[in-house]
């Protein structure tokens, strides 16, 4: 069976209009995605872009797009059936919350090469300073994150190395900042990627961390990265080792201080987490708590207690 063989099976099945993303996970649920030969680490999007090909360049296409927030297909020629029955299927509630998702990004900043082992701690937005309704909307990310280079766990570098960058400062020390969403699709792209925007100049690189992306949409967040340098990554959490950063961030060596001392001033995690910078760098040794990374066993019973698997 082939991508665009199982799009026509799975829209006969279900009798409605579906996202590349939703006829994959009821293709997963029918256990069709056992049938198709690709060994891609995304096959949904890779059945997007053959119906969207397909649709594009061939005359006799049995797909037609609905919509375009986001942009679903349905067959020529089939009535949709709206019933209760099929709508929950793409309104089915998820079990797990946004802040369910912080674990995940911790397991794979961990070990992710870019990141090198970084540190990352969640900001609780709920222990801010109370202020006026909107004074600190956007204001704070959902985790930070730090890289020493003395907590290097990718490269072995000799001792002097080490020494030279922490004494003048180079590449000794990297902040980040993230935002994570359940799913991005094209209706809500902009408020969650100006949201990272509004949340990230304090820090050397921002991101915008998703579960789950409508494909259309990453060409969009690459022109947005190409103006306000936000990135994203797309987590995988079966899979958490392939994981990643499909849009880099533009690397910020000037932080704004304004922001940082905004943000302090207002949240006490997040000027606990400074303080736990400082004292982790002075003494060159990771000795502060920071969201915990969890071992494999335990990432699996979580995966399960949560709901991202069966």
């Amino acid at each position: 069976m082939n991508f665009l063989e199982l799009a026509e099976y799975v829209i006969k099945k279900v009798q409605q209009p579906l996202t590349p993303n939703e006829i994959w996970e009821k293709a997963v649920e029918l256990g069709l995605d056992q049938k198709i030969s690709s060994k891609g680490k995304t096959p949904w999007a890779s059945l997007g872009a053959r119906l969207y090909v397909d649709v594009r360049d061939n005359p006799q296409s049995k797909f037609e797009p609905v919509g375009k927030r986001p942009t679903k297909f349905s067959l020529k020629n089939i009535t949709p059936n709206v019933s209760a029955e099929n709508a929950s299927i793409t309104s089915k509630p998820e079990k797990y919350t946004e802040r369910d998702l912080h674990p995940l990004l911790v397991k794979f900043a961990d070990s992710y090469y870019h990141f090198r082992g970084a540190k990352l701690k969640t900001i609780f937005h709920e222990v801010s300073v109370k202020a006026k309704k909107g004074y600190n909307k956007w204001i704070h990310p959902d985790l930070v994150g730090v890289y020493f280079s003395f907590n290097d766990q990718i490269r072995e570098y000799e001792k002097v190395i080490i020494d030279f960058q922490n004494d003048f400062s180079i590449t000794s020390m990297k902040l980040f900042s993230f935002e994570v969403k359940i799913k991005i699709d094209i209706s809500n792209l902009r408020e969650y990627y100006f949201q990272a925007v509004s949340n990230s100049s304090w820090a050397n690189e921002g991101y915008l961390v998703t579960l789950k992306i409508d494909e259309e949409v990453i060409e969009e967040v690459r022109r947005l990265a190409n103006s306000f340098g936000i990135g994203l990554i797309k987590l995988e959490a079966e899979n958490i080792e392939e994981s990643q950063i499909i849009v880099p961030a533009t690397y910020r060596k000037q932080l704004d201080i304004d922001a940082m001392d905004r943000l302090a001033s207002e949240n006490k995690d997040f000027a606990d987490f400074l303080q736990n910078v400082i004292d982790d760098n002075k003494i060159k040794k990771v000795n502060s708590k920071y969201d915990k990374v969890l071992s494999d066993n335990e990432f699996a019973e979580y995966l399960k207690e949560k709901g991202f698997v069966k």
